[in-house]
């Protein structure tokens, strides 16, 4: 199989599909962000559950995995490794001694803000090729599809 710049050449066929080009840019958008934050030390589930702790406020782990969509074990792992880098608190909800409340730190909301900056740097990387307009555009589309299907 040939092989191009950027990986196997795919089918022209295939190439001309909504659901082809979605994936490449998406896959490429992905990888755009991991080196982001992992050049600053954190992967993207730590961003997922900063940025909802940052809007929803102190909250249980259960309600912060269903927000986020992360499964359960997997919020357990992250919040561990925020609790030790000092950018959340986890506490025994004073009304259910059974259930942990996280609340993202002052550090927290700091590295949060550093992290924001990594993921537009990411976003202006992705759609470099794209104007300013041409971007709004292709967020409503995106988005418009996302609600449509999410709604079903």
């Amino acid at each position: 199989m040939e092989e191009s710049a950027v990986g196997p050449q795919s089918p022209a066929r295939l190439r001309t599909t909504p659901t082809w080009l979605l994936s490449q840019a998406a896959a490429q958008g992905h990888r755009l962000v991991a080196d982001g934050f992992g050049a600053l030390g954190v992967r993207g589930y730590h961003y997922r559950l900063l940025a909802a702790l940052a809007e929803v406020g102190p909250t249980s782990q259960a309600d912060l995995g269903r927000r986020c969509g992360i499964d359960r074990s997997d919020v357990v792992a992250a919040l561990n490794d925020l609790v030790e880098k000092g950018l959340v608190r986890r506490d025994p909800d004073p009304g259910d001694r059974r259930r942990n409340v996280v609340t993202v730190t002052a550090a927290g909301r700091r590295d949060l803000r550093r992290l924001d900056d990594a993921l537009d740097r990411a976003q202006d990387a992705l759609l470099a090729p794209l104007s300013r307009r041409d971007r709004d555009q292709l967020v409503r589309l995106l988005s418009t599809l996302v609600e449509h299907h999410t709604a079903d």
